[in-house]
């Protein structure tokens, strides 16, 4: 045998400790990191939904809050550069005097999203034949 055949062997007979459940890991994860995150992006969307126009609000996505940034996600140029001029008129400012969490930025970015309606009631099935 050579030696890479022999440092093989001697690392599979090594003993692993028990390693910990996966299950495990991601709930403390979830627990810890996300949930705090969900929080505040709840508490957000909330405050969003308050202050900002509907006529602008129905083409924004509130996309994450993290640091002190909130990145929003805008449809259309237009609808982008009406947002800058209201945040920069004093929306902004209400939306950090009603939220409890610093918020330092609110970063705007181009994006597709689909408007989900949440009507409490099943898609109806449509049936072939």
């Amino acid at each position: 045998m050579d030696d890479a055949q022999l440092r093989t062997i001697w690392q599979q007979r090594q003993f692993r400790p028990a390693g910990v459940h996966l299950g495990q890991t991601v709930s403390l994860f979830v627990k810890h990191n996300l949930a705090r995150r969900v929080r505040q992006l709840g508490k957000l969307a909330e405050i969003w939904d308050e202050v900002v126009p509907e006529r602008i609000r129905e083409h924004t996505a509130l996309e994450s809050f993290n640091r002190g940034v909130l990145t929003v996600l805008v449809d259309s140029a237009a609808h982008r550069f009406q947002l800058q001029t209201l945040l920069a008129g004093g929306l902004k400012r209400e939306i950090q005097a009603r939220f409890s969490f610093a918020l330092d930025r609110i970063k705007l970015k181009p994006g597709q999203f689909s408007a989900l309606e949440f009507s409490g009631s099943r898609p109806q099935e449509h049936s072939t034949g």
